[in-house]
């Protein structure tokens, strides 16, 4: 099998690595299977979709949103590299998913509107399939309902017209679309569970994700439902695509 690829944005090396270890779970994949490429530590230089089964794009501090004066050299390095890859991916249609961080990357190559408007606290939301979401492979298997893990400052607010509507949130209407095929993205998080989304809350304090004072009430509000369905896509993306 060729390895699937993990592009990581995150600069802090106890969430990067849990990041990795939960990715590793979920997908079912061993090290050798899914390769890291930490985006935050080094440029991403020339990939070759045909070495790769698929690509996976993690979360991380990043905002697409940001005015351009706001964001570090990093920053728009990543983003530089990730549109660039995007280029391809969206024209071969190649298996692609994002995760958080993803939908923005995916959503602002594609023309989306991200704003906002429909930001999230770190929390567990219930969210719903749509007609077309129930027709989808990796989702096919789901209840119209469940439970997922959030946390976000800008989400999509209007999607364009290459982008099919699979999950809809309550509170944010854009929790997962897809573009053509075989490209996803999710605004939750598929590959968290409730150890993995404490050490990040730990991890981003300072991030502007809660107010001073509030990290006992976010520890909580990650626990307030159980979250036992959305690890399953990321396990159905790898044996779609897996070649």
């Amino acid at each position: 099998m060729k390895p699937f690829l993990l592009l990581a944005t995150r600069a802090e090396d106890v969430p990067a690595d849990e990041e990795y270890a939960l990715f590793l779970r979920f997908t079912g994949l061993s090290e050798g299977e899914l390769v890291r490429r930490r985006l935050e530590a080094e440029p991403l230089g020339a990939i070759d979709l045909d070495d790769y089964s698929g690509i996976f794009v993690g979360g991380g501090p990043f905002n697409a949103s940001d005015p351009p004066e706001k964001k570090s050299a990093v920053q728009r390095r990543v983003e530089a590299e990730i549109s660039g890859l995007l280029d391809e991916v969206i024209a071969r249609d190649f298996p692609f998913f994002g995760a958080c961080y993803g939908i923005g990357t995916v959503g602002a190559h594609q023309g989306a509107v991200i704003d906002g408007t429909y930001r999230e606290p770190i929390s567990v939301v219930e969210v719903h399939r749509t007609d077309a979401g129930a027709a989808d492979p990796l989702l096919a298997d789901m209840p119209d309902t469940f439970a997922a893990f959030v946390g976000h400052k800008e989400a999509v607010s209007a999607l364009p017209a290459s982008a099919t509507l699979l999950v809809r949130g309550d509170t944010c209407p854009v929790q997962m679309f897809r573009v053509g095929q075989n490209v996803y993205a999710t605004q939750f998080h598929p590959e968290c569970d409730v150890e993995g989304i404490s050490t990040r809350i730990r991890a981003y304090a300072d991030h502007g994700y809660f107010a001073a004072g509030e990290l006992d009430l976010t520890l909580a509000a990650v626990r307030r439902l159980p979250v036992v369905h959305t690890g399953g896509i990321l396990r159905r993306f790898v044996v779609r695509y897996a070649r």
